[in-house]
């Protein structure tokens, strides 16, 4: 075999051609799929468990207390299913818009539970057949408001397009005191919806 003339001298070099192609690469090797991998890798389970709690915690904190205004607000976003939609709506502004007698069921409840404390047969007797009055003029109250309501839905979306459970719907709501009421309500009394 013949061996390499080194006699020669190797061409000379031109140092720009040199510097050009060092700046023009990227100036380090290609990492190999195994690097990247390593790389990107983030354990399962942190290393640091209490912090890895108590930042959980936080984000959930923070994301239920947005979904909470969001509700209080009336944001569909926020709102439980059985609360959507444009009739449902309807029904909160209409309920919220008028008074209703079921709004004074808890204050009434409150007093009877009083009026029962005091030792004489007469007034317990009174207070509770008053209540019972109550209850069945906040009932007729909800009846005559949910065929009301029931007939402005009709007229508004079509009489088969009225969704299921709208009186029930609306009965829960006017019997609950106006600040008690989620989503909370959204026009003043007497704005009524048209």
């Amino acid at each position: 075999m013949a061996k390499p003339d080194t006699s020669k001298t190797p061409p000379a070099v031109d140092d720009e051609t040199t510097a050009d192609s060092v700046s023009s690469g990227k100036g380090r090797a290609t990492p190999t799929r195994r690097e990247r991998e390593a790389a990107n890798l983030r354990p399962l389970v942190s290393s640091d468990r209490k912090a890895s709690n108590k930042a959980s915690r936080e984000k959930l904190a923070e994301a239920r207390e947005r979904a909470r205004i969001g509700m209080a607000s009336g944001d569909e976003k926020y709102l439980p299913i059985r609360e959507k939609g444009p009739q449902r709506r309807f029904i909160r502004d209409y309920v919220d818009a008028r008074w209703s007698v079921g709004e004074l069921v808890i204050p009434v409840m409150f007093l009877v539970i009083i009026l029962t404390f005091i030792n004489n047969a007469v007034v317990q007797t009174a207070s509770i057949f008053g209540l019972w009055a109550f209850f069945l003029v906040a009932v007729i109250d909800c009846l005559v408001v949910g065929q009301i309501v029931q007939k402005k839905l009709a007229a508004k979306y079509g009489a088969d397009k009225v969704q299921r459970g709208n009186r029930w719907y609306l009965a829960m709501r006017a019997l609950q005191l106006r600040t008690m009421r989620l989503p909370k309500p959204q026009v003043k009394r007497g704005n009524f919806p048209s």
